[in-house]
């Protein structure tokens, strides 16, 4: 007979935990209609009062004044007693909040280059992170080195209680078992899911990158740095449909439908290869991929092969020294980027017109590293659509949209059934 698992108060400083394997739990990337969840998110933009909560969930008050109460018991909540309105009589008056003091969430997002490990609260406000280059040494290494990093940016964080890990990253995620494959870095069968929980001691959520962006945007709200607090309202529509559209050194799509993220059972869909007319080589063999034509990589390496921006030691100038070039005043980099973000304009609009979705977001630093392309993406999506003119619009996460996606995977256990993921804790 199997042992019993001994439910145990979470410690803050985190000492005398039996270590033990951590389960891979698959991401909920989905607006869940779970009454402890829905009272959770009322509270992720800042104070709220039960009747508001009611009100914002459609719950009875009955339903919201049980659902705080357990989620105070939990932890995840506080009471904000100093915010309690002249006159109001009762302790279902006073406002309540995520205590984003206590708690933390560790999200990883492995790029082909970069990967980025940051430090979220439960609200899902980045407090901290860093970059390293992915490792390009083989999968063992590079999983293990990753893990290792994690785990010693996760212990500055003392003072707080780690309570999930998320990693988004490229290429083919089997969310059940966090097992990846990778094509751009090779990586066949990677146990990202399971290496991580046993280095780092936690729950692990893995999921697909463009996929998780796509939850961001149901899920998060929006934080302006000029502002102490963030926005009240949720930046996608919880109804209807959305088409994400990602492009940075990759390039990719994921499908919202009515709050959920649409993760095929084999894996996200690829717009990697479509046609753009370019003569770029692909390694696929043929000419124009998407890609290849628009990712970052490539233009900066034509942008070296035309002389607007001059190599580094013999390797091909970065992104950015083209984005400064064209803010200098440099006409052949501003054509270069407005022959990309109209190749991109044209690109969004077929998919978009195949699909039909009622709004379009676009996230990556190929639309928000230069702002002024925007004005061609934008000519070449209206004259390319047959559709009639529909909602598109940028990420609110800006350059950031590869660490809230990790973000974002680290809090969906919680966001989706906040009392059942602390029980995993």
């Amino acid at each position: 007979m199997s042992a019993p698992i001994i439910d145990r108060p979470v410690s803050r400083a985190g000492a005398g935990r039996p270590r033990v394997s951590r389960p891979v739990v698959p991401p909920e990337l989905r607006r869940s209609d779970n009454p402890a969840a829905a009272v959770l998110r009322t509270a992720a933009s800042g104070p709220v009062s039960r009747d508001n909560a009611a009100r914002a969930t459609g719950l009875s008050i009955a339903t919201v004044n049980r659902q705080v109460a357990s989620l105070l018991s939990a932890g995840l909540l506080r009471e904000r007693p100093d915010l309690t309105a002249a006159g109001a009589v009762g302790r279902p008056r006073v406002p309540f909040e995520i205590d984003h003091d206590a708690y933390l969430t560790l999200g990883i997002h492995i790029g082909a280059e970069a990967t980025k490990i940051v430090a979220a609260d439960l609200r899902g406000r980045i407090l901290g992170g860093l970059a390293i280059a992915t490792p390009q040494t083989g999968q063992e290494f590079a999983v293990t080195t990753v893990a290792r990093s994690a785990k010693a940016f996760l212990q500055r964080w003392h003072r707080r209680t780690p309570l999930w890990a998320g990693v988004a990253i490229g290429g083919r995620v089997d969310p059940q078992s966090g097992v990846v494959d990778h094509p751009k870095l090779e990586w066949k069968g990677a146990p990202i899911g399971q290496v991580l929980g046993d280095v780092l001691e936690l729950p692990v959520s893995v999921a697909p990158h463009v996929e998780a962006m796509a939850a961001s945007e149901l899920l998060l709200p929006t934080f302006d740095a000029r502002r102490p607090e963030p926005d009240t309202e949720l930046p996608a529509a919880q109804h209807g449909s959305s088409l994400y559209f990602y492009v940075r050194e990759t390039a990719g799509i994921a499908v919202t439908l009515d709050g959920r993220v649409h993760t095929p059972s084999n894996g996200p869909g690829s717009i990697a290869h479509l046609p753009t007319g370019s003569d770029v080589q692909c390694t696929c063999g043929r000419r124009g991929c998407l890609e290849v034509t628009v990712g970052d990589r490539a233009l900066q390496a034509r942008a070296v092969g035309r002389g607007i921006i001059p190599a580094h030691n013999g390797t091909a100038g970065t992104i950015n020294d083209l984005y400064r070039a064209a803010e200098s005043g440099s006409e052949s980099a501003r054509e270069l980027l407005a022959e990309r973000a109209t190749m991109l304009g044209q690109t969004v609009a077929l998919v978009r017109d195949m699909l039909n979705p009622d709004r379009v977001v676009l996230g990556g630093q190929a639309f928000t590293g230069y702002r002024p392309a925007l004005g061609h993406v934008a000519r070449a999506f209206s004259q390319s659509t047959q559709l009639a003119a529909t909602d598109v619009r940028i990420s609110g996460f800006g350059g950031k949209v590869q660490e809230f996606a990790a973000v974002v995977t680290s809090l969906s256990a919680l966001y989706a059934d906040p009392l059942a993921a602390v029980r995993r804790v």
